[in-house]
């Protein structure tokens, strides 16, 4: 059972609560690693993304649609260049 735990973000120097379950956050780190950002500033790209929807709920939305693209990119075949020289 993951527990839920609400956090502070700051986004444009302004302190936001934002209440996610333990396994978005971890998933939103993972995230954020992968792309060499901070769970701040990636919290802050998604809050722009958003109109007058719940940030916890775009946030919830937007990790398993980005896991899913992840995986999908897993699982495609790695392009093979071919050189003209060769």
């Amino acid at each position: 059972m993951s527990l839920v735990a609400k956090r502070s973000v700051t986004l444009s120097g302004h302190k936001t609560g934002v209440t996610l379950e333990d396994k978005f956050w971890d998933a939103l780190r993972k995230i954020a690693l992968c792309n060499k950002t901070t769970v701040a500033s990636l919290v802050g790209r998604i809050n722009q993304t958003r109109n007058k929807s719940n940030l916890s709920s775009v946030i919830g939305a937007f990790v398993p649609k980005r896991s899913a693209m992840a995986a999908d990119q897993e699982k495609q075949e790695p392009i093979v260049s071919i050189n003209a020289a060769a």
